[in-house]
């Protein structure tokens, strides 16, 4: 455990006063993983050997975030000052006064003052039925739309591209005012009059023509959309912000990356061509992981810190714990000395636990990437001087997080306030629904989560066996995703892995378990699979009308489909029927006689 020094400065300092943080990152060296399969691709950044931040996207995973939509405002509200825009998805997005484009008077020269916006209504800048460009910069949640802004940011390599401001920026964490004062010169230099440039990390001690290069790029985009929203009638999506692999290059590969480490063959080689065309001296940083007897995740710890993550109590070192409770409006995170019992007094053990305790905190909130209000609870302490140095130690570890975070301080009874930008799903909100065991009281993993998890497990379990085939047991809404429309999804895996899979439903195990039954020949696993046989006849209950014949029934037995043919009207009732066919993933049935 790192404990900081005293700090008379620090001592002194105000805390009832709002600290920005993010300003200065320590250098350090990163590593970026990237682990991609069919269904999903994930990445993971890990820095002094810990897993700080997870970011997932699937095919069927919607990102709206950087999107930029022709959107029509449905209602102004004066009362709020904000408007409702529909951008074409199941909410209508929310459009604050801030947000708002401004008119062409306060557009052009100097960047409008944050007085002379407030000065504006909502009702000025917008009509309902106009149709306006937007971008949007927070995920919908909950029951709350995306939000969204009129000023578009058009993200490149070495700045960002702001078109409708003039205004020109210097990325903080550039410590060297010298190099400060040239990027701030050269971007003026070489952007258009009324448009804003902010000068990225990366660019330091970069050319002119390697900026300039970025800045035309980003100039042609902004026209391009500007060309596409003529041709499209509101609403409409207009352009869609990179992909999960291509943004981690673009944000996160720079020089305090050590390495980015990709275990898939085509990701690789486009990983290589981008860079190719925006930083080839970057090229030497990526490596491709060819073991696949060894998954790159399991290497680096990640799956089992993804499902720490998702639990309440989180373990320190010494052998106290932090508690992260969330609720509708905050979270709560609570700190404990646990076994820790200290060796010289009581407050020598409370100051060290709640040191400890915030670099855990930092990083569990980028892990599970917690937004919004955010209370810590330490344990007690009643020397200000043990105060100041956990206020300053949640500080540093505060300044290696990207997002914006404001600490408010200690409230009267103890209590540090902050707030931490919120920006797209939390980690939780990704992996996680509500749990139909509890009465959402809490949560467990999704179906669609789990069945990624037990694909993954398969691949690693079948790459390690000279069996023909497997017979797995999970839960009946996991099974569904694992075998998918037509047994689409399992004729997949299979030709992934050239073996044969089985899948038996069962309503006794829970949703996030698994249960290898059997190892063997196909036809040995096809026997055991199958948990009914031809000409086998059996009372059973019609649950649902067939998805695409109403006139058959469909009954299960242990989570295997069995249609009956022509109980589509029977549905709740007990019908007797015999086994006609058995496949793999269903079986067909006629109705028979009860004489």
């Amino acid at each position: 455990m790192r404990r900081c020094e005293r700090d008379n400065s620090k001592q002194a300092r105000d805390y009832s006063r709002p600290i920005l943080i993010g300003d200065d990152v320590t250098p350090m060296n990163r590593e970026i993983l990237v682990n991609v399969n069919p269904d999903e691709t994930r990445v993971a950044l890990v820095e002094g050997g810990s897993v700080v931040e997870f970011y997932l996207e699937r095919p069927t995973t919607h990102k709206t975030v950087g999107n930029i939509y022709l959107g029509k405002v449905t209602n102004v509200l004066p009362g709020m000052q904000a408007a409702f825009v529909d951008i074409g998805e199941d909410k209508n997005a929310f459009l604050y006064v801030d947000d708002a484009s401004l008119p062409p008077e306060l557009q052009v020269g100097k960047a409008p003052k944050p007085a002379a916006r407030r000065k504006r209504a909502i009702n000025d800048l917008v009509k309902p039925g106009q149709s306006i460009l937007v971008q949007v910069t927070k995920e919908a949640m909950g029951t709350k739309g995306s939000r969204v802004t009129r000023h578009v940011t058009l993200p490149g390599r070495y700045l960002v591209l702001m078109p409708t401001v003039n205004y020109v920026g210097v990325s903080k964490r550039i410590a060297d005012e010298e190099e400060r004062q040239r990027l701030r010169q050269l971007a003026k230099d070489v952007k258009p009059e009324n448009m804003g440039v902010i000068i990225r990390t990366v660019a330091e001690n970069k050319s002119r023509e390697e900026i300039e290069r970025d800045l035309n790029f980003g100039i042609r985009l902004w026209e391009k959309i500007q060309a596409e929203a003529k041709l499209k009638q509101a609403p409409a999506l207009v352009h869609e912000d990179l992909d999960l692999v291509a943004r981690m290059v673009r944000d996160e590969l720079n020089e305090k990356t050590a390495k980015m480490i990709i275990d898939d063959g085509p990701t690789y080689g486009r990983v290589l061509d981008l860079l190719d065309a925006v930083s080839p001296e970057m090229k030497d940083r990526v490596v491709y992981y060819r073991d696949k007897d060894i998954p790159l995740f399991s290497l680096y710890g990640v799956d089992a810190a993804i499902e720490q993550a998702l639990q309440r109590q989180v373990r320190l070192k010494s052998g106290g714990y932090i508690v992260i409770d969330r609720t509708e409006a905050l979270t709560v995170i609570d700190v404990n000395t646990g076994r820790y019992v200290g060796t010289k007094n009581l407050s020598d053990t409370v100051l060290k636990t709640n040191l400890e305790a915030c670099d855990e905190i930092c990083r569990q909130l980028r892990l599970r990437d917690i937004g919004g209000i955010i209370v810590i609870d330490f344990i007690d302490m009643d020397n200000p001087e043990d105060k100041a140095m956990v206020l300053s130690e949640l500080e540093q570890h505060l300044k290696k997080d990207h997002t914006k975070t404001v600490v408010v301080g200690l409230t009267g009874l103890g209590l540090v306030e902050m707030t931490r930008k919120k920006a797209r799903q939390s980690l939780d909100a990704m992996l996680t629904r509500m749990c139909p065991y509890c009465g959402g009281k809490g949560t467990v993993m999704s179906e669609e989560a789990v069945a990624s998890k037990i694909r993954r497990e398969i691949r690693t379990l079948l790459r390690n066996t000279s069996c023909e085939a497997v017979l797995v047991e999970v839960s009946p809404g996991v099974a569904s995703y694992l075998i998918g429309p037509g047994g689409s999804n399992l004729k997949d895996l299979e030709k992934e892995t050239g073996k044969s899979i089985f899948i038996r439903g069962s309503e006794d195990l829970h949703i996030e378990d698994m249960n290898v039954k059997a190892l063997g020949t196909k036809e040995e696993i096809a026997v055991r699979a199958a948990p009914v046989k031809v000409g086998e006849v059996l009372d059973l209950v019609i649950e649902e009308p067939h998805s695409q014949s109403d006139s058959d029934g469909i009954a299960r037995i242990e989570g295997y489909v069995i249609q009956v043919e022509g109980a589509g009207s029977k549905v709740g009732q007990k019908v007797r029927v015999e086994i006609t066919s058995s496949l793999r993933t269903f079986a067909k049935a006629v109705m028979i006689d009860e004489d």
